[in-house]
């Protein structure tokens, strides 16, 4: 087989896998996880949280990336939790879940993405646990918020980054006369519930562009020309504030950490770039990084213990202009600095799992999860991986992309939380009769629900939907293992045959269901759906499957699959419409065998 009809094989299966994923949710295609390392026991317990876009635009004859670009929460083996395309508008990145006044909130940036150069230009908006939509957070003093950053601080404030392009004389760091635009990095604190700022810092007011690695010429960081190509000299990229009111910012573009005086914004200490404060050892060097922490620890007053993402790359999200490496793969770091002998060492280095090349050019993050594990977001490689805190993988997946084709999706930052989601909005429930007429297949799901443990189907007769004087006939219970459940009727069941028979009459029949948790309470119930014919790919087999060797998808199971081959009188163990994916993934290539 020829490789460009593979990869556009591929392509097609991946695209059409997305679209044909929910029955009861024929609207979401959210990207899939391609997991080259599952799991293990040594995973931390949580969910992810991810927010996967596009990392090259559409053209007529190749698409990239994820179809829906949003903020995602997914769990280990690949199935979704919650997909918030939609809800969060136009673009979303840095999808985090935190506390807010004593509440669990999701958060996200929402706003215009500047792709060439990495920018965001929008604000904040907070969901609480149903997925309602209960702030929106804007920058002061008439500026508007950049994507790289928000943090909440004692579930009180935030901390937030600015793009700020101004007119400046540049020719002293060579530019040419009409080169007058250059970023001014800005960070502000704001308190969340009244928006009022407490602190602003400005980088043109303590740093000189002398520190910048990229210089205004050729224009990696930017040319200098206008305003959206302002020469963005240092670029902050995030923003941590400890308990003694200091702040740690990273300046990707000037590849170095500043612990900044959180009352006259001075400067404490600089560690690597130009003017480093510190002797770095070559284990903790690191070079165009993001997502700089500092971590809790008991050393010494003299000792500062931070994380971080080391790119040791940067290129041109556009593809123009050349790319710059200091390192063969990027990483994530914890570093030790001494603040008396002042030197800076490696505590543990996180890098690529064997037999993987990735090496970031933008993006990425590193989180310490409490209880030691780290999980390290590998940016435009679309790619996340969970460490033991000795170095040890125990999770490894690509989003929505192999990892030849990893330049199709990006992932800002990743996360790890443990999260309790209950919707607002009412389960989804289709029932869909076979073609065959072996019986009637009902699904359903809650988009973002995290406690449902079991689903009751039943049958609705009689009166009007909703009606008090309709009839309802229980049909089954089915485990959720899953984003969507499903529960098949055959023909011969007393259930089943009611169905079918309202169906033959030329009357609709109804079903509905009921949400369960791991208490037996009923937590939801569905509208009620009348069934329909099922209607599958254009030509998707009814069978022959199994020749091929499938078995689902590399990232697991789904909890449809699961609930349809533990029931009995079903004929396929897998559903029909992914079979005509994997089909077609092979006939478009024998011609070229």
């Amino acid at each position: 087989m020829k490789l460009g009809v593979l990869v556009a094989a591929y392509t097609l299966l991946r695209i059409a896998s997305a679209d044909w994923q929910f029955r009861s949710r024929s609207d979401l295609a959210p990207p899939r996880l391609n997991i080259t390392i599952a799991a293990t026991k040594d995973a931390a317990p949580g969910y992810l949280f991810v927010a996967p876009f596009a990392g090259f635009p559409d053209t007529p004859t190749a698409q990239h990336g994820p179809r829906q670009a949003g903020p995602y929460i997914f769990r280990d083996n690949g199935d979704l939790v919650w997909s918030g395309y939609g809800l969060y508008s136009i673009w979303s990145t840095n999808f985090q879940a935190g506390r807010w006044q004593g509440e669990d909130v999701l958060f996200s940036f929402e706003g215009d993405h500047n792709a060439g150069y990495g920018h965001g230009h929008g604000h904040i908006t907070f969901m609480n646990q149903h997925y309602e939509t209960i702030r929106e957070l804007r920058a002061g003093n008439h500026k508007l918020v950049d994507k790289h950053e928000f943090h909440i601080v004692n579930e009180e404030t935030g901390l937030i980054q600015i793009y700020q392009p101004v007119p400046r004389n540049l020719t002293a760091w060579g530019a040419k006369p009409e080169q007058q635009w250059i970023v001014n990095a800005i960070i502000q604190e704001l308190d969340i519930a009244t928006g009022k700022l407490l602190f602003e810092w400005a980088s043109l007011d303590h740093v000189s562009p002398d520190e910048a690695i990229l210089p205004i010429n050729p224009g990696q960081a930017g040319s200098g020309y206008n305003s959206s190509d302002a020469w963005d000299y240092f670029h902050i990229n995030s923003v941590d504030k400890d308990a003694a009111g200091n702040y740690l910012i990273s300046a990707r573009d000037a590849c170095a950490v500043h612990k900044i005086n959180g009352t006259d914004g001075s400067i404490i200490w600089r560690l690597h770039g130009t003017k480093s404060d510190f002797a770095v050892a070559k284990g903790a060097r690191f070079c165009f990084q993001h997502h700089a922490r500092w971590l809790a620890h008991d050393e010494g007053a003299d000792i500062e213990v931070i994380s971080l993402y080391d790119n040791s790359a940067h290129g041109s999200e556009h593809g123009e202009g050349r790319e710059v490496h200091t390192a063969a793969a990027s990483s994530g770091k914890i570093l030790r600095l001494n603040t008396t002998a002042w030197t800076a060492e490696l505590v543990q280095g996180y890098y690529p799992p064997a037999g993987l090349s990735l090496l970031s050019k933008s993006q990425g993050s590193t989180q310490v999860i409490p209880g030691g594990n780290v999980l390290v977001n590998w940016g435009s490689e679309g790619a996340v991986t969970e460490y033991t805190a000795d170095g040890r993988p125990v999770f490894h997946a690509f989003m929505d992309s192999g990892a030849q084709l990893a330049a199709g999706v990006e992932n800002y930052r990743a996360f790890r939380y443990n999260w309790t989601g209950l919707p607002a909005e009412e389960p989804a429930i289709v029932a869909l009769a076979a073609a065959d007429g072996s019986g009637t297949a009902v699904y359903v799901s809650w988009n973002g629900d995290t406690e449902t443990v079991s689903w009751r189907f039943f049958a609705v007769a009689g009166g009007d939907a909703g009606g008090s004087s309709s009839r309802r006939v229980f049909l089954g219970e089915a485990e959720r293992t899953g984003f969507e459940t499903a529960l098949f009727v055959p023909r011969s069941s007393g259930g089943g045959g009611l169905l079918l028979e309202h169906a033959r009459g030329g009357v609709a029949p109804r079903v509905a269901a009921e949400a369960v948790d791991a208490s037996g309470n009923v937590l939801r119930v569905t509208g009620e759906a009348r069934v329909e014919a099922e209607v599958l790919p254009l030509g998707s087999p009814a069978s022959g499957v199994a020749a091929l060797g499938y078995s689902g998808d590399s990232g697991g199971d789904s909890g449809q699959q699961k609930t349809l081959r533990g029931n009995k009188g079903h004929a396929g163990g897998t559903s029909r419409w992914k079979e005509h994916a994997i089909l077609r993934f092979f006939r478009l290539g024998e011609k070229d065998l």
